[in-house]
């Protein structure tokens, strides 16, 4: 189980990055910018709380809060996908035997 203070992190980070999306998406550096228009943006993007950023966002399993050996499909770890399919409890996915 991952530490609760990275789970409480990721969570204030995701909350952030929602509230901030619109001004990120705001100071988004065009190819088609000036040189004189890119530091602006980039004046004011320096100006915004770093954990806003939805690039700071990882990954966590819903169960454990690993964020390792994450499976998209499922939102869960690998450990947690083997364990919920050997038990039977995730739909659509059986145990393979040839």
């Amino acid at each position: 189980m991952a530490k609760l203070a990275l789970i409480n992190k990721q969570k204030e980070r995701e909350v952030l990055a929602k509230k901030y999306a619109k001004k990120f998406e705001a100071v988004k550096i065009k190819k088609t910018d000036t040189p004189e228009a890119r530091m602006e943006k980039m004046k004011k993007a320096a100006d915004l709380p770093r954990n806003a950023n939805k690039t700071r966002l990882h990954n966590r399993c819903a169960i454990t809060g690993r964020s390792r050996g994450y499976v998209g499909q499922f939102g869960l770890c690998r450990q947690q996908v083997r364990t919920l399919a050997s038990e039977g409890k995730l739909p659509g996915v059986r145990k393979s035997s040839w």
